[in-house]
């Protein structure tokens, strides 16, 4: 049975110790390490970006998610899969052209992935649903970690597995925000499969329950209403 996976958040990490974190993250098997970039510009904060990624890089074989919160996403997106991105998601809100972004991102050779903010209709995304590998929905507003999560998120999750399965689709789906025991159940009874985890996971004394408790988590199916 195919399992839920997990995308660790390193915005809620200790930055002191970060080769440590990765390496604790590796031995407890996260899935995946999201990478949030946020340039101070499309949010109201500012991140890490292209040294501290390629320097992860050279620690870990772990899949790299970058998630560019961004001005323009086109621009800079070659550069973060040369320092070793897997695959990179970008907001459909930036400044960016969203099909030239998907194509510029496919054509360094990793997938591609488009996210989608709070105020922002599922609808929007359908368009370039066929052309990405992943849609990111945002459960909180994009730029701080540790907020809140925001329950009728959950209805563009179900909109987007639905349209996914009309088209005949395997896109994941990845929540973003707020995740943690009480709501990544829900997340996933309503269509996600890839859970970024950042406050839930790096506050806990043993942070393998995490890991393991998202995995046992039942997947929907595709066949499933």
């Amino acid at each position: 049975m195919q399992t839920i996976q997990t995308s660790a958040s390193i915005l809620s990490a200790d930055m002191c110790n970060l080769e440590a974190v990765v390496h604790m993250l590796e031995q407890i098997g996260t899935d995946m390490l999201h990478f949030d970039v946020m340039d101070g510009r499309f949010v109201n904060n500012i991140s890490f970006g292209i040294p501290v990624l390629a320097a992860i890089r050279k620690k870990t074989n772990l899949f790299l998610d970058v998630h560019l919160m961004i001005a323009d996403p086109l621009q800079y997106a070659a550069r973060f899969a040369q320092a070793g991105a897997n695959g990179i998601t970008f907001h459909l809100e930036s400044e960016s052209d969203p099909q030239k972004t998907i194509d510029a991102i496919h054509a360094c050779g990793i997938p591609a992935g488009i996210v989608i903010k709070p105020m922002t209709p599922a609808e929007s995304v359908l368009p370039y649903l066929p052309s990405v590998e992943m849609v990111l929905v945002m459960t909180v507003e994009p730029g701080f970690g540790g907020q809140s999560f925001l329950w009728d998120m959950l209805e563009k999750v179900r909109f987007l597995r639905q349209a996914t399965k009309e088209q005949g689709l395997h896109t994941m789906i990845q929540v973003d925000g707020g995740v943690n025991a009480e709501t990544a159940p829900a997340a996933v009874e309503a269509g996600a499969d890839n859970l970024v985890v950042g406050s839930y996971l790096f506050r806990q004394k043993n942070p393998k329950t995490v890991i393991d408790f998202l995995h046992q988590l039942p997947k929907k199916q595709q066949n499933e209403k």
